[in-house]
């Protein structure tokens, strides 16, 4: 099994988790599925509105993706390019890349520093690792850790459009001031990218679902993980 694998197994057997989960699946069956495209419609709005160029961009949070054996997908490296095209454009002040890994692999904060560097950014680019996380919270979590009062400025989300808004609502959690950036220059629906918003849908409405009835029922533990 891998650590990937076993990390979501515990997320899934994880008591908040399960009790989000009833939750937020009962809330969608007495809507009759509204609820849920609801989030479908605001993960596709976007995922097809988000600039391809930040406003500021002097830190960018540059996301990792899952790259089994070292091998970074066509996601992967889409980020990457958009990452040398804004320092390119306007070098930022800051690129913290984001990603762990399984053990005795390359992390995919490493994959992307690698990548950047094949890519021909400067060599004394102002690139930092964050090489722990598994997941988005984890992600934007160390990242806060990592950033300290850097964090009071304004971040830059880059990430495929498809995970843009799990990045936002992730983000809007953890007090970040943040903008996002998508890899790819416009959408492209299809079948794959449509499964793709769909699984991000489920995904964000559960977290949103899951914290507005954590506030509502006051269970403090419950909110003291998305912060």
């Amino acid at each position: 099994m891998t650590s990937r694998i076993a990390h979501r197994i515990a997320l899934f057997g994880d008591r908040d988790i399960l009790h989000v989960a009833a939750v937020a699946s009962t809330a969608c069956v007495l809507s009759a599925g509204l609820v849920y495209v609801g989030y479908f419609i605001h993960v596709l709005r976007i995922a097809r509105n988000a600039p391809c160029r930040p406003e500021r961009g002097e830190c960018v949070l540059l996301f990792g993706k899952h790259a089994p054996g070292g091998r970074m997908d066509p996601d992967f490296e889409a980020r990457l390019d958009r990452a040398m095209a804004l320092w390119s454009d306007r070098p930022p002040h800051s690129v913290v890349l984001l990603g762990g890994g399984p053990a005795n692999e390359l992390s995919e904060a490493e994959l992307a520093r690698r990548g950047l560097l094949a890519r021909g950014i400067a060599g004394d680019a102002p690139l930092r690792l964050e090489s722990e996380s598994r997941d988005t919270l984890q992600n934007l979590r160390n990242a806060r850790a990592l950033l300290g009062e850097g964090m009071r400025s304004r971040v830059t989300l880059l990430s495929s459009r498809y995970h843009l808004a799990r990045c936002a609502w992730f983000a809007r959690q953890l007090g970040y001031d943040w903008e996002l950036c998508a890899a790819e220059a416009r959408l492209s629906l299809g079948p794959r990218m449509l499964w793709r918003i769909a699984g991000e849908a489920a995904y964000v409405g559960m977290s949103d679902i899951g914290a507005r009835w954590a506030r509502l029922i006051g269970n403090q533990r419950m909110l003291s993980r998305l912060s």
